[in-house]
């Protein structure tokens, strides 16, 4: 396809925005193979003159890395889970049952996406440690079970289901069970899946409220262990810093690849509506 003068602009300006967007990955990929000398002397070189594998070894010897990982992927897989489960049911009723003050009930929901987080941070951690939950990974869980998001992102995309769909499915004598499962997810798939992945990488990479209640190592997620990591070498040794951000960041980038073309549908099914 030959490119329109009036279009150069445009390309050079989408060109220059992916390479600012990929130059950190590109530049803390780079120094975790770098010694800490060459990465010094050699700030702006992407290519490492001594090339070593010593600060991924550092890492696992150093870090009990795997039970780290372990942590961050249970919290985040069963925050999705929970989350997806709840806005799937939530977004369902504000879609296709009719009760007294739906709309007053939903925009009340709503509103709550503008309340900051600093102003339930006190309360939550408050009931948290009253529960006896402090320093415990269920107690960094609870409070993550639902979000409001996702029952507008799910409720945006059943708006899209006929009605009449549905209840012909209820005069043929379906369960709401049944009509949910063999109806509506599967209609919505894409949606549910690009949705349940913005909660997984956003739970992976929380670090304010895990802070809050975690104290044992043991239980900490990697974005702990990374600021811990760093605070206890007092930030100098930073090639090591850069080997544990790369490992943080390679199961949110494998999900996207192995999903991307669920995201996709997405935004195309998002648009053509």
């Amino acid at each position: 396809m030959k490119i329109k003068e009036h279009q150069l602009g445009l390309h050079f300006l989408f060109i220059l925005t992916v390479l600012v967007l990929l130059f950190p990955l590109v530049y803390a990929l780079s120094n975790s193979f770098k010694t800490l000398n060459d990465a010094f002397n050699n700030v702006f070189s992407l290519i490492p003159r001594e090339f070593t594998l010593q600060n991924y070894i550092h890492v696992f010897t150093r870090l009990d890395f795997m039970r780290i990982v372990g942590n961050t992927f249970f919290i985040s897989t069963t925050v999705t889970i929970f989350k997806i489960i709840t806005s799937l049911l939530a977004a369902y009723s504000l879609v296709f049952f009719n009760f007294k003050g739906k709309n007053t009930l939903y925009f009340i929901l709503l509103s709550t996406m503008f309340i900051p987080f600093t102003v339930t941070m006190i309360p939550n951690y408050l009931t948290i440690s009253s529960w006896g939950l402090g320093d415990s990974l269920i107690g960094v869980l609870i409070p993550q079970l639902a979000d409001v998001l996702g029952i507008f992102l799910l409720r945006q995309s059943m708006r899209g289901i006929p009605r009449s769909l549905i209840e012909y499915a209820q005069l043929e004598g379906a369960s709401t069970y049944n009509i949910i499962t063999g109806i509506v997810i599967p209609l919505i798939r894409p949606n549910i899946i690009s949705t349940g992945i913005l909660f997984f990488v956003n739970s992976w990479n929380e670090y304010v409220w895990p802070v809050l209640i975690l104290k044992t190592k043991s239980k900490f997620t990697l974005s702990l262990a990374l600021q811990m990591f760093i605070s206890s070498e007092g930030g100098t040794d930073f090639t090591i810093a850069m080997a544990v951000s790369v490992m943080t960041m390679i199961i949110p980038i494998t999900l996207y690849l192995i999903f991307q073309r669920y995201i996709l549908d997405t935004f195309t099914t998002s648009g053509v509506k």
